[in-house]
């Protein structure tokens, strides 16, 4: 709920236009006309920090000019006005350029992997999960440690994962030297890359919400968007493809990138995730 003043009021103090009607989507989530005629989305989040990790993680990935994503007008540590996104159909033109501008805001970069957004704090969020951006120079044992093994902790202290289904995980994470492909340097991430998450706008081009954006391979946020499935995939994957090879093996780690995404959703969403993050651990290790 946005407890202390209503959406139109938010809306109001981040864009300095008064609103003229609102439209609650759920009960974190509205969208305001404003006065002049445009329309933005007023988000609660549901940590503290949790506005402010998206408002800087959005900024960051717009910074690279390639992937379209929503304006920033405003936020506090619980609240964020963006830009709302006109709806459009997909496309196979659409997601060729999606594809093509996805390698282009990866190889735009990071500091390091697991580096936050400029801004941005260290503990963020994945959805409704904590996710913590400390920065590692490696990546297999950044990965291990940031991005897999507290998600699985938390899986088996749930009881949702027992002691000796986590050995499978724990083995990935022992063998990723070995698993990881050739070193890649640090993406520029959207870090929560699942269908929707990418709108197709009517302007011809998608645009990227909610991310949680850090430092990482580009291999994981291409895992994810194949997890979830997302509409012309083959077609954006080929047209990403053309313009940032991925290295050789790469279809055959895309079970050991989506263990992050699979682990968190068993955290937050129960045993059904848990039995894929456990398959995809034993096909890879």
């Amino acid at each position: 709920m946005c407890s202390d003043s209503s959406y139109s009021a938010v809306a109001a103090r981040f864009t300095g236009r008064p609103a003229t009607a609102e439209r609650r989507l759920s009960g974190s989530l509205a969208e305001v006309v404003l006065d002049d005629g445009r329309t933005v989305m007023v988000k609660v989040a549901d940590g503290p920090g949790a506005a402010r990790a998206e408002a800087a993680g959005l900024r960051w990935l717009a910074e690279a000019g390639t992937v379209r994503i929503p304006v920033v007008h405003g936020h506090d540590e619980r609240r964020l006005v963006t830009d709302r996104v006109p709806q459009g159909r997909p496309d196979a033109e659409a997601a060729a350029r999606f594809g093509r501008d996805l390698a282009a805001l990866h190889g735009a970069g990071a500091p390091a992997f697991g580096a936050a957004p400029p801004g941005g704090p260290e503990e963020a969020y994945i959805g409704l999960a904590p996710m913590r951006n400390a920065a590692g120079s490696d990546w297999p044992s950044w990965y291990a440690e940031h991005r897999v093994l507290p998600y699985l902790r938390h899986a088996v202290d749930d009881g949702t994962v027992t002691a000796a289904e986590a050995a499978d995980v724990e083995r990935v994470c022992d063998r990723l030297p070995g698993l990881a492909g050739p070193a890649e340097p640090p993406a520029r991430l959207h870090g929560d890359l699942w269908n929707g998450n990418v709108l197709w706008g009517d302007d011809g081009h998608v645009h990227l919400i909610d991310p949680a954006a850090h430092g990482g391979h580009r291999e994981t946020d291409l895992a994810m968007l194949r997890l979830f499935g997302c509409p012309h995939l083959e077609r954006i994957m080929a047209a990403y493809g053309e313009s940032a090879p991925l290295a050789d093996g790469w279809a055959g780690r895309v079970g050991v990138h989506q263990l992050f995404p699979l682990l968190v959703h068993a955290v937050l969403f129960g045993r059904g995730y848990a039995e894929q993050a456990l398959a995809a651990a034993r096909v890879a290790g």
